[in-house]
């Protein structure tokens, strides 16, 4: 099991990495795109047979506390068999 963890800004909060990837993105012929918002993710490996409640409580806790800046990011929790 397989647990994927994505992080990206809130809406908000102003994203100046996806400002210049959109006006590079423009520079190479690509109007047509209005906005770009970047993130990250986290792939984490979960030992075989854990419980998948308690797994998904835990990676909560972690993309939480430690992956994620809950004042300007959000999160999202992916299980992947």
């Amino acid at each position: 099991m397989k647990a994927r963890v994505y992080v990206t800004l809130k809406p908000t909060v102003l994203d100046p990495q996806g400002q210049t990837i959109r006006s590079a993105l423009h520079g190479l012929g690509h109007k047509s795109i209005t906005e770009v918002r970047q993130g990250k993710y986290f792939d984490i490996a979960l030992a075989p047979g854990a419980a998948r409640e308690q797994t998904i409580q835990e990676i909560e806790t972690i993309a939480h506390e430690v992956l994620s800046n809950p004042v300007i990011e959000e999160y999202r929790v992916e299980i992947i068999d």
